[in-house]
């Protein structure tokens, strides 16, 4: 009797052993990191592919993160800089969305700490739109000012986020765009890398106008 207890409890971890290498593998192979990023025909001479692109794992390779950062190429425009850095999650458990704006709030406050740059929170206008990939994404821009240089600059940041059911990913999309040169002695609003990348021409964003052919509107996720 004592035997066959033995003899079962091996069953059922042997059983068990193989229902978790079942479930490991199903998770490995459904575990592809599909990197969002903006095809090149969406992308104006101004702004570039920086090159600079990130790629991470944890959790043996289960969840993984890669990021791509546009930027307005200093050679051509040196006076307004301007990026955009568009980043891509797979995790376990797709992220909620109340949990990606959330997390795109943190990221610009940390961010923005970090390069010496005070956001004016009362300006903040929050909403969502319907972007060329079909998704519905949430937003959040904010105005404020970079003192990391020798003379402030205002500037203006936005935040985008979405999960991509297709691809079984999150996406984030971070971008700052300094809008004002006063080291060239020139007080007035330059919006128009802003307006390229939040595809605004009228750069009433979020409140009345909203083009098709910005660079975030033309994320490419699936």
């Amino acid at each position: 009797m004592e035997r066959g207890l033995g003899a079962n409890k091996v069953y059922i971890v042997i059983a068990f052993a193989v229902i978790l290498l079942i479930i490991i593998t199903i998770l490995f192979s459904n575990n592809n990191l599909t990197v969002a990023y903006i095809e090149n025909k969406y992308i104006s001479e101004v702004w570039k592919d920086s090159g600079n692109s990130s790629y991470d794992e944890r959790l043996f390779g289960l969840e993984k993160q890669a990021s791509i950062t546009y930027v307005v190429d200093e050679n051509l425009d040196d006076n307004y800089p301007a990026y955009l850095t568009v980043t891509t999650f797979k995790t376990l458990f797709m992220i909620s969305e109340d949990e990606l704006i959330r997390n795109v709030k943190n990221t610009i406050k940390n961010e923005a700490e970090n390069i010496n740059i005070d956001i004016d929170y009362n300006s903040s206008v929050q909403n969502s739109r319907v972007l060329k990939n079909g998704h519905k994404s949430q937003f959040i821009i904010y105005n404020g000012t970079d003192f990391s240089g020798d003379i402030s600059e205002e500037i203006k940041i936005i935040g985008e986020t979405w999960n991509c059911p297709i691809s079984g990913t999150s996406i984030i999309c971070i971008g700052i765009s300094q809008i004002t040169n006063k080291n060239e002695g020139n007080n007035s609003i330059f919006l128009n890398h802003w307006s390229e990348m939040i595809s605004d021409p009228q750069a009433s964003f979020g409140r009345e106008h909203i083009g098709e052919n910005g660079l975030i509107f033309n994320v490419k996720c699936h």
